[in-house]
This record gives C-alpha cells, structure tokens and sequence, in this order.
C-alpha cells in the first residue's frame, strides 16, 4: 500500500475496544503507545486483533509538543 504520510508506527496491536459505532485500537510501536479511533466496520474489515500487527500512520497539520 502506497500512502502520502511519512510518519508510519509498525506494531502490535494491544488492546481493541469496541463502542457503539467507534473503537479504540491501541498499537504498541516499541515503548510508545498510539490509540487510534476507527470505526468498528474497519475493525472487522482489517481483521485487527490483540497480537496482530498493524501501522498506525500519523497525518496531522498540527503537532504540539511541551516539556515538564
């Protein structure tokens, strides 16, 4: 699959949690956790279970970073 963003996350996926219409797909990418939220259709469609791999691929017009 060829795509325009260049910020791509490979991992395993950790955690999946289904609502009404949305889930919750969290990916461990080596340390750092992504939690992205599709839809439950795209859950199914992409077969997306605890243990299986997955990209998470970041597009945003906006970052912000801070510091404590």
């Amino acid at each position: 699959m060829k795509i325009s963003a260049r910020n791509r996350l490979k991992g395993k996926i950790v955690e999946v949690i289904k609502g009404a219409t949305t889930a919750h797909v969290r990916i461990d990418g080596g340390g750092s956790i992504v939690t992205a939220a599709i839809t439950n259709e795209s859950v199914d469609e992409l077969g997306l279970k605890v243990g299986g791999e997955a990209y998470a691929v970041i597009k945003a017009s906006d970052v912000m970073v801070g510091i404590d």
